[in-house]
């Protein structure tokens, strides 16, 4: 510190600017989208479940390609085979890609089909190669997959069932069943709670009343009872793509009222809010002021409530067809694929037939984890 001859102080530090004080004005001249960006980064969780969400969705289309069988193709000699490994070095020597073929033996003591394998020849594994005619998209004919077995063995990556299908395969084309119905559920969900609960919140008065009332008896009846109830009442006869449709309709308007009495709690908030009141003496109709002015104050916490609510669906689903109350073979979804597996003597001695437990549980998760980055990175009166 130097004092001047005048009587100032002046001090000598070099001057350094206030970093903190840029980076808040920077973060304030950033658009939301940019901001919930660099926020929803900083929880890792969130971000990488993000990303796996993202893979998994966008691979749906290509899982015919992806399979080395169709899901129902049936291998009748190999009933019950076991996982198989994918090796590449075999007696210290690099042959690439490649599995050892099978015998199957009865084992008399357990009454099991067990599969020797005979690791004398390594058979490598065939890319891009042709099989067994599929759709591409659902609607692009194709028979290309990107690897398959070679002549005289199998490619079970994870086993095969009780008809000799291959799980892997099964896997990947029920995830288009499981991974859709909660986005179908999600949007009727959508559509319905917003729709009634804009008009009690809104509107108030009888309108209110009435959809009070159908919300406190759809939420006081017993969930999983009124799924069984409602999943029993689809005829038999009719195909996988209406029972699809049905149960996700059916998963979709058991979950809206809890979307409905947010939306209204909301609206009855911000009806009194100073800019809806100019829009309402310039003139602006009702279904305006809603859709300009009103839901896009709250659209964020309604996307969080999205993410959190599809993995509702999707056990929803999981849990009507393990009941066999949902969709049917021949059409193949996760729940489907547990239907199979209700036999615990049957899982003890082959527990590869539960292994689709596995993808609906990491899935659920990561909606959650991604729904709860989301929900910290929408938040206004976060730091």
């Amino acid at each position: 510190m130097t004092i001047l001859p005048d009587g100032r102080f002046v001090d000598d530090a070099p001057y350094e600017t206030d970093t903190g004080a840029e980076a808040r004005h920077a973060e304030l001249d950033m658009s939301n989208t940019r901001l919930l960006w660099l926020r929803f980064k900083q929880h890792r969780l969130g971000l990488i479940s993000a990303l796996f969400l993202l893979i998994s969705y966008l691979s749906l289309p290509f899982a015919g390609f992806i399979s080395p069988y169709t899901p129902n193709e049936r291998l009748e000699d190999y009933l019950y085979a076991p996982p198989q490994l994918v090796r590449l070095f075999h007696d210290g020597k690099l042959v690439g890609p490649y599995v050892y073929g099978t015998t199957a033996e009865m084992d008399l003591e357990t009454f099991s089909w067990k599969y020797v394998p005979d690791t004398s020849t390594p058979m490598k594994l065939k890319f891009f190669c042709e099989g067994s005619d599929y759709k591409l998209s659902g609607f692009i004919p194709s028979n290309t997959h990107l690897f398959c077995a070679p002549e005289g063995a199998t490619v079970f990556l994870l086993g095969a069932d009780r008809l000799g299908r291959d799980v892997f395969s099964r896997i990947l084309y029920g995830a288009q069943l499981s991974l859709t119905v909660g986005l179908v559920g999600i949007t009727v969900s959508f559509v319905i709670g917003i729709i009634l609960g804009s008009i009690a919140g809104y509107f108030g008065g009888f309108l209110d009343w009435i959809i009070n009332r159908v919300i406190e008896i759809l939420r006081s009846l017993p969930e999983l009872p009124l799924w069984l109830a409602l999943s029993a009442a689809v005829p038999s006869h009719w195909g996988p793509v209406a029972v699809f449709f049905i149960i996700s309709i059916i998963l979709g308007i058991l979950d809206w009222p809890g979307l409905a009495r947010a939306v209204r709690s909301k609206f009855l908030s911000l009806r009194e809010e100073e800019f809806v009141r100019a829009a309402e003496m310039m003139g602006a109709k009702p279904s305006r002021v809603i859709s300009k002015h009103l839901l896009p104050n709250f659209l964020s916490h309604l996307i969080a409530s999205a993410t959190l609510s599809i993995p509702a669906m999707i056990l929803g689903e999981t849990a009507l067809s393990f009941l066999g109350l949902g969709l049917r073979a021949p059409a193949v979804s996760w729940g489907v694929m547990l239907n199979d597996a209700q036999n615990l003597a049957s899982i003890e001695i082959y527990w590869w037939t539960a292994i689709p437990m596995l993808p609906i549980v990491i899935v659920v998760l990561a909606f959650n984890f991604f729904g709860d980055g989301l929900r910290d990175a929408l938040d206004p009166n976060r730091s």
